[in-house]
């Protein structure tokens, strides 16, 4: 058991997740998310995070999450890291690795974690509706300020305007291509796993295949 009083952001070397196939056959999933919300319900071994515009399914062991020592409440403020799970015939949850709880200050890390697993740290408080996403760029428009990105075989439009700076534009040092893998942190636009929407405040760019 793992425990810190800074939230737990993935590493750079997990980021880099390839795009997924179309094909239902290969029921796609395992792509990474950091997530923020409040605790809505609890069950054993996962509960129900409502992240400010919808609710996913959150899984992690009860023996992982120290339930014995601390239990989840509804209204506890958490930043969840983990992949989604997304098979095919199932609901979407997403399978926990570290789970940052706000009002005791600690960070519960799966046990699937490796010890040598590299871990960056930040404080930060909770911010509701806030997520970081990654996928491969499908395409780019950079007159309506968006482009979209498939991750884990779900087209995603992320939205730009409201960066201090235009990443689709041909100035500057970032300039988003098709085919790009990156990472996008902002707030959720309607429901991040319906709607796929995602306002960016910060594009970073993993791999540049232009």
């Amino acid at each position: 058991m793992y425990t810190s009083k800074l939230v737990a952001v993935i590493s750079s070397v997990l980021l880099c997740a390839p795009a997924w196939s179309q094909d239902p056959s290969q029921q796609p999933d395992d792509s990474w998310i950091q997530i923020s919300g409040t605790v809505e319900s609890v069950a054993t071994d996962s509960f129900t995070l409502d992240y400010g515009d919808g609710t996913i399914t959150v899984e992690m062991d009860d023996a992982d999450r120290d339930a014995s020592a601390y239990q989840l409440l509804p209204d506890d403020k958490v930043t969840v890291s983990g992949l989604i799970d997304d098979h095919f015939y199932e609901t979407t949850t997403i399978d926990a690795r570290s789970i940052y709880v706000q009002n005791i200050g600690t960070t519960f890390y799966a046990s699937v974690v490796d010890e040598d697993t590299p871990r960056f740290m930040l404080s930060a408080p909770v911010e509701i509706a806030e997520a970081t996403v990654h996928g491969t760029v499908t395409s780019v428009d950079p007159e309506a300020n968006e482009f979209t990105i498939n991750s884990a075989a779900r087209l995603m439009t992320v939205k730009t305007d409201k960066m201090s700076y235009d990443p689709l534009d041909e100035e500057g040092y970032q300039q988003i291509k098709v085919n790009d893998v990156v990472s996008v942190s902002g707030q959720i636009n309607n429901d991040l796993f319906e709607g796929q929407v995602l306002e960016a405040e910060y594009v970073t760019t993993l791999s540049d295949k232009s």
